[in-house]
């Protein structure tokens, strides 16, 4: 009798683990019951807000329940991103920020609400998309490598333009006057299209800048595009050479955009969110967009983007620390 008594709560007990394990994925399955929001930390009609519409539209279709973009842009993203980290943590709130407002951020500002390692949960990087070195045709310079030299034979007497203070092109531009040893001041401006207006009329020389910005004037000639800063040449672009060949070694910036949730959301729906993002992103559809502009998709694993969000973290806090820049 006591070996089927054994029997018995063996079966009951298996079946309880069974039942237990099994109720995750089937949260995950029956996952969203009602609409899920896409915290987008900036204005809308942005770049962020602009690839994050496309994401949530396909999102919708993928999930059965529409995901709905909230823009609470102000604060240099940090408004956004607060109200993310503090949501509840269920998968009915995400996140698109970029590299630079989540990894620059965290080295940027001294007194952040949050922990950008700590207080959100690394999804998929959606896109990444390099910037172009752009200069005034007035300037000599044909190659970075003459840039350079010009700006160390003149040092201080080269200006390059910025969309603001900690934004893609400050920090780009710091990055390449550290590792080339040069010496070139920095000309702050409210956004980029002034900064590139600012660039086309001849009050500063150079600027580093999205290619969708930059791409129109040197078309027209009324700029010259130096190089990309991404570690490779983009075939939209084939004719334009990276930094990193043209004197600067493993010079390398690429503003990513990607997908976040609070911290502690469970693993689960994190999955569930990562495959479902990565079928979008890798999608032709997709795909073919970014690269007419110069981008490129990605879709990587929970890990994998974790790992580069840790690293550009690290990254830019030596940048922003050599060149002395802080915003409070």
């Amino acid at each position: 009798m006591r070996p089927l008594k054994f029997c018995a709560s063996f079966v009951v007990a298996t079946a309880a683990i069974a039942f237990l394990v099994a109720i995750p994925h089937a949260v995950a399955q029956s996952y969203p019951q009602r609409p899920v929001r896409m915290i987008v930390p900036f204005p809308p009609g942005g770049s962020t807000d602009i690839v994050a519409r496309v994401i949530a539209q396909n999102l919708s279709e993928r999930l059965g329940r529409q995901v709905v973009v909230d823009n609470r842009g102000g604060a240099g993203g940090i408004i956004g991103m607060n109200l993310a980290a503090k949501a509840t943590p269920d998968g009915y709130t995400l996140l698109m920020d970029t590299g630079i407002t989540h990894a620059a951020g965290a080295s940027l500002y001294s007194n952040l609400p949050y922990n950008v390692l700590t207080d959100f949960a690394a999804i998929t990087e959606v896109a990444s998309v390099p910037l172009l070195v752009v200069i005034n045709p007035a300037v000599s310079a044909k190659s970075i490598e003459e840039l350079i030299d010009l700006a160390k034979a003149k040092p201080g007497q080269l200006n390059y333009s910025s969309p603001g203070s900690g934004t893609s092109g400050h920090l780009a531009a710091e990055l390449l006057k550290t590792m080339a040893g040069a010496n070139i001041v920095h000309v702050p401006y409210k956004g980029g299209g002034p900064a590139v207006a600012a660039l086309v009329a001849g009050e500063v020389q150079l600027t580093i800048i999205s290619a969708v910005a930059a791409l129109p004037h040197v078309k027209s000639g009324r700029l010259r595009a130096l190089a990309i800063t991404s570690l490779a040449r983009v075939p939209s672009l084939p004719d334009i050479p990276t930094v990193a060949e043209s004197g600067v070694p493993d010079y390398e910036v690429e503003l990513w955009y990607g997908m976040f949730a609070p911290a502690k959301t469970p693993r689960n729906l994190l999955g569930r969110l990562n495959r479902e993002l990565v079928k979008i992103v890798q999608g032709q559809q997709f795909r073919d967009r970014l690269t007419s502009e110069g981008g490129r998709a990605v879709g990587n694993s929970e890990r994998e983007f974790e790992e580069r969000v840790k690293a550009d973290v690290e990254k830019w806090a030596k940048v922003v620390k050599d060149a002395g820049i802080k915003i409070d």
